[in-house]
């Protein structure tokens, strides 16, 4: 008993109840005018009444109605009640709903609930429930819940109340719910309420009790101005000894500054500094994501980076946006990746400029990087094979040409300034300067290839054509 006790006193506190409009509701549903319809159609309509948020509190309101018979006095009442809270959770394992306990104790027997502590019929904050309800619980839990649901609550009190029936195996239950609560406190487990039901039936079941009545004795429970009492139980607090003061003769000793002259003042000079200049960096590149920025804001910025390298951790730059800064402002994205470079992070972020769309921008990025820092070499291989597959499989021959050129005069770079060794992409650099030979910048390329293979290094010193990669 003190298990059940101890998980319904904690989960009971004075936030988990309904508010007036929700008792209203629920209590619209356990009318006793409801006595022939289906309690699936009952169910159904908890949960269109009330949100998925608002589980909890129904069904701490369900305990409270059916711990005291006064609360609900007609069979076909609790019937409903019964059959409301154990539907709340539904689809979930009944393990993890927080009423299981509930279930177990009322079903478990009278020895096991007294366990040798007590031999009276009460039983504080457990619901007491008649063999009806018992009866119905058993099938709820067992195989036959859907076609107990199907039923009216006239024709459960009429088939069940005077049936009996199997008692179910609570076993496996009984385990899971003890491995969940395990870590509660022992001064928890030791509660006894200080509210008992009145457990002579008779007095409250032969007169009928109106319905604003009920509900002003529920509003009493739970909206009192002190905790409700209902809730309450009377546990012995728990008392422990104070620690002893720490007292320490020589880690405090610099405290007591005998000889002042020895000692500064030392003034923090970056207080109370206004941080407008990183929260305009952080602005101006909020914009170069999504357009170009004049030539005074990009220096703006990147001025900021200079002054401030770990500005660069805080101006919202991912992986995923780096494709629009590049394509829009690739100075500003090229002197950030240079800043991210001993970052955890640049993985990721060079592995996105090299599976990006390519064009002039890019390869302006990437051949900046390769002549700044030294890149992984596969990082590079990979854009070059990204570049010459794109440059075969674009359609407009126009921009066919445009990039091959682009390309071409790329790659020469690469190779003049000894950042690739072209003998690991001879094969596949030969195909594409031969696939596209009718460009003079493909056939200067091919050129250069056959003097490295014939050992003429004479050719790097060359000067490469259109050089530059910003040509039209």
């Amino acid at each position: 008993m003190c298990y059940c006790i101890s998980v319904l006193a904690t989960l009971n506190v004075t936030n988990m109840t309904l508010r007036p409009n929700g008792l209203t509701k629920l209590l619209d549903i356990l009318e006793e005018e409801n006595l022939d319809t289906s309690l699936e159609t009952l169910c159904n309509q908890l949960h269109q009444v009330f949100r998925k948020e608002d589980r909890f509190n129904v069904g701490t309101t369900l305990v409270l109605f059916l711990q005291h018979i006064d609360l609900l006095p007609k069979s076909v009442q609790r019937v409903i009640a019964v059959a409301l809270l154990f539907d709340l959770y539904r689809g979930e394992p009944l393990a993890s709903t927080p009423f299981a306990p509930v279930f177990v104790q009322v079903l478990k027997s009278q020895k096991d609930i007294n366990n040798g502590v007590s031999k009276t019929n009460f039983t504080g904050h457990i619901p007491v429930l008649s063999q009806c309800e018992k009866n119905l619980l058993i099938n709820l839990l067992g195989n036959n819940q859907k076609d107990i649901l199907k039923k009216t609550p006239r024709q459960i009190v009429e088939e069940l109340s005077f049936t009996s029936i199997q008692p179910i195996d609570l076993t496996i239950l009984q385990a899971q719910l003890t491995e969940r609560h395990s870590e509660l406190p022992a001064i928890a487990k030791c509660g006894h309420p200080v509210i008992l039901p009145d457990m002579d039936h008779s007095k409250v079941t032969q007169n009928y009790i109106p319905r604003n009545v009920t509900k002003s004795m529920a509003e009493t429970f739970m909206y009192n101005d002190n905790p409700p009492l209902s809730y309450e139980s009377y546990r012995p607090e728990f008392l422990r000894l104070a620690p002893p003061l720490y007292r320490s003769f020589d880690e405090l000793a610099w405290f007591n500054v005998t000889e002042p002259s020895q000692f500064t003042i030392e003034y923090d000079s970056n207080m109370c500094v206004s941080n407008c200049a990183g929260a305009e960096a952080r602005r101006l590149m909020g914009k170069a994501f999504e357009t170009s920025v004049t030539l005074q804001q990009q220096q703006h910025v990147l001025d900021e980076l200079d002054r401030d390298p770990k500005l660069v951790y805080h101006i919202s730059l991912t992986p995923m946006k780096l494709p629009d800064l590049v394509e829009n402002n690739p100075m500003i994205a090229i002197e950030v990746l240079l800043k991210l470079m001993q970052s955890s992070q640049i993985t990721e972020y060079l592995s996105v400029l090299v599976n990006m769309e390519m064009s002039l921008h890019s390869m302006e990025v990437v051949n900046r990087l390769t002549t700044t820092v030294d890149l992984p070499t596969e990082f590079v291989h990979l854009y070059i094979s990204n570049c010459i597959s794109t440059c075969e499989t674009i359609k407009d021959r126009y921009m066919q040409n445009r990039l091959v050129r682009l390309v071409c005069v790329f790659l020469q770079s690469l190779i003049r300034n000894k950042i690739i060794n072209v003998k690991e992409l001879f094969i596949e650099v030969q195909a594409f300067c031969i696939e596209f030979s009718r460009i003079r910048e493909a056939a200067a390329l091919f050129r250069l290839l056959k003097q490295l293979e014939n050992g003429d290094t004479g050719g790097l010193n060359a000067p490469t054509v259109n050089s530059k990669l910003d040509m039209c």
